[in-house]
């Protein structure tokens, strides 16, 4: 299976990069709303995971009130996104394993790279299978 390109707008890719830079050593994570099929907003979520250098778990409490704050601005889950410090632009076994909204684009930052970061997009279905998405950034 294929998927249409997705044109990700330039302050969002700017947004998601400096967070990644940020945060070098750990994985970063957080949402991204939409209108429309359009991604609008970068909702940055605290990594709660028991390894945060190797995993990332979105903050439970942090997860629901962004999802009660994109609703509220008539908002749709567009991405969930994180960060790979020492690994590819690519999903893990255990980001395959516990992918939840096959509805959403994954987006991954990789800081693994000889001075440019990586970002790639992925749809993952029922079946835990990754499907890379052509990103436009803009």
């Amino acid at each position: 299976m294929s998927y249409a390109p997705i044109a990700l707008p330039r302050h969002l890719v700017n947004q998601l990069l400096h967070y990644a830079q940020s945060s070098p050593e750990q994985e970063i994570c957080g949402l991204i709303g939409g209108k429309h099929g359009q991604p609008t907003t970068c909702y940055p979520i605290r990594n709660t995971a028991d390894d945060p250098e190797r995993r990332y778990r979105l903050d439970p409490e942090q997860h629901i009130g962004v999802l009660r704050a994109m609703r509220e601005k008539g908002e749709q889950l567009f991405a969930i996104f994180h960060s790979h410090p020492a690994a590819p632009a690519e999903p893990s076994a255990t980001d395959l394993e516990l992918a939840a909204y096959p509805e959403a684009l994954y987006l991954i930052v990789s800081l693994d790279t000889q001075g440019v970061l990586e970002l790639r997009g992925f749809r993952i279905d029922g079946e835990k299978r990754a499907v890379e998405v052509e990103l436009l950034l803009g």
